[in-house]
């Protein structure tokens, strides 16, 4: 070993073989041997090292040893607010909201509600098999975000790059092999094309991206998984069309049923009234956008804040139909007679007033009503798309998003077996990266071993969020395709609306300095 290591090293610094066998010579080469240089055999930058299996299990020993003495990061506030761009309070001047969980904050028994009206509807009026009916609501199955592929009838969760994340997809309830994968798709990696075609006119997937479409992903799946299982034949296509619109089509029975037992579905949020007197207090103008109907929104509303809850609005309006509000102005405002019989009115609406309630209507005659423009509003919605693209990419609203399922993610995060299991999947992961390139078989198959660890690591922290899709945030090294846009469309985002409350009504929220892949790997703080 000693000649050959000469041998090698005499051509790197210039001395002869003989010469290197001198025991300071020696230190020298060794130290050279240990350093980069190119390998024109494998056209890279590699690495020649005279290190062999037993040096690569000590080091996975001594960095094993590190990672047990280091301390585990403190735990994440689920109160916090999230910061993703600059946002200074002081600047705004008017508040928005939309109501379904972001006022309204449901509990699961709404879920469970919407899955047996769907479930139902879909035998009654579909005339799917009766044996569905003994379905029930798994909430534990999916996650907010995932992706539909209508024409494979697959369900799936897709990073930033439209990747798909293995042991993430799912035909059915059985998920699919990477030689599946491989087989329905070539690659992993999905045009964008493809992902967005409803951008072009050709809806090929679906993103499940609000609260109430969970029950609709678990229906699908498992009558998808009837099918294959009784090998009765099915069309993707038409499977999907028809679940989707039995689940739309239940809202007025869900708004009738939820109204009459308020209490039974509806988080009562204790701090809420206190958030919107302080806005009242600082001399904000305040205003709600939603898609329910006034009736359903006034019954949660007085659970909420008492009957005199509008007196905190400046503007109401209801049965908006976003996106569409923010984007078609042939949609003029209706008031709504607000009497039992509720007529809308017929006439132009000049100006939008204190008290009343209005229908449909659009965002640039709102604006011209209002004078709302730009950054002095600030609107909160839970849906990255309907509810906060159009206003900050068209109209340079600020926007917060209320994301509810951070609390279950801060309580995973914040998990001692999440730490542990995350800290040292990035220990070893450094490892397998500065160790990859040795080309020996007996490295190679240390480094094999390590990533076959690595893998079993990312499982686990993977089901400790969901046992079948994970995190609605990472998917193993990236954001989700879900959490990107979350991130572009909402310059902060929390857990619930009173989180504010925490935070003085001129704060300025800062984003964390994020690394960029070229940057220090960790910066001096």
């Amino acid at each position: 070993m000693r000649g050959n290591i000469c041998v090698i090293a005499s051509r790197l610094v210039g001395v002869s073989a003989e010469a290197c066998g001198s025991s300071s010579t020696l230190t020298r080469c060794r130290a050279v041997t240990s350093t980069r240089y190119p390998n024109p055999a494998i056209g890279m930058e590699g690495q020649k090292r005279p290190y062999s299996q037993e040096f690569l299990r000590k080091s996975y020993i001594d960095h094993k040893a590190l990672w047990e003495r280091k301390k585990l990061p403190e735990n994440v506030d689920s109160k916090n607010v999230f910061v993703s761009n600059e946002l200074d309070l002081r600047t705004v001047d008017v508040y928005g909201f939309d109501y379904d969980y972001t006022l309204a904050n449901y509990e699961a028994s709404v879920e469970h509600l919407i899955y047996q009206l769907g479930r139902d509807n879909l035998v009654n009026k579909y005339k799917y098999p009766e044996e569905i009916k003994e379905f029930s609501y798994d909430p534990k199955f999916a996650v907010r975000g995932l992706h539909y592929d209508i024409e494979q009838g697959l369900l799936m969760k897709l990073d930033q790059f439209q990747q798909i994340q293995m042991s993430s997809i799912y035909r059915g309830l059985t998920p699919l092999s990477q030689a599946e994968v491989a087989e329905t798709y070539g690659s992993r990696a999905l045009p964008l094309s493809y992902v967005e075609g409803h951008l072009r006119g050709k809806q090929t997937m679906a993103h499940l991206a609000d609260l109430f479409s969970l029950p609709e992903m678990c229906l699908l799946s498992q009558v998808t998984q009837y099918f294959m299982d009784h090998k009765l034949p099915y069309h993707s296509v038409s499977l999907f069309n028809d679940v989707k619109e039995s689940i739309g089509s239940i809202h007025p029975e869900m708004h009738r049923i939820v109204a009459a037992d308020i209490g039974n579905f509806l988080k009562k949020e204790p701090n809420l009234e206190i958030f919107f007197r302080r806005l009242k207090e600082h001399g904000k103008e305040v205003f709600i956008i939603t898609n329910s109907p006034f009736h359903f929104v006034n019954v949660g509303m007085n659970f909420l804040l008492g009957p005199d809850w509008r007196d905190y609005f400046d503007v109401v309006v209801a049965g908006a139909k976003k996106p569409a509000f923010f984007v078609d102005r042939m949609r003029p405002f209706r008031e709504l007679d607000t009497s039992p019989q509720g007529v809308q009115s017929w006439g132009p609406v000049e100006c939008l007033e204190k008290g009343k309630i209005y229908l449909e209507g659009n965002l640039s005659e709102l604006q011209r009503l209002k004078g709302w423009r730009g950054e002095r509003v600030l609107y909160f919605g839970d849906h990255p798309y309907s509810d906060l693209a159009d206003v900050t990419l068209n109209h340079c609203w600020r926007t917060g998003a209320i994301i509810w399922e951070l609390e279950h993610e801060t309580e995973c995060l914040n998990s001692e077996e999440f730490k542990k299991t995350i800290g040292w999947l990035q220990m070893l992961q450094g490892l397998i990266e500065s160790s990859q390139d040795y080309e020996d078989p007996a490295s190679r198959e240390v480094v094999r071993e390590w990533e076959t660890e690595r893998d079993q690591l990312r499982q686990r922290t993977k089901e400790l969020f969901n046992y079948h899709f994970g995190s609605v945030f990472r998917t193993h090294d990236n954001p989700t395709y879900f959490s990107r846009r979350l991130f572009r469309f909402a310059d902060i985002y929390t857990c619930r609306l009173t989180n504010l409350n925490h935070y003085s009504i001129n704060h300025t929220f800062y984003p964390r300095r994020g690394v960029l892949p070229h940057e220090y790997k960790s910066l001096f703080v």
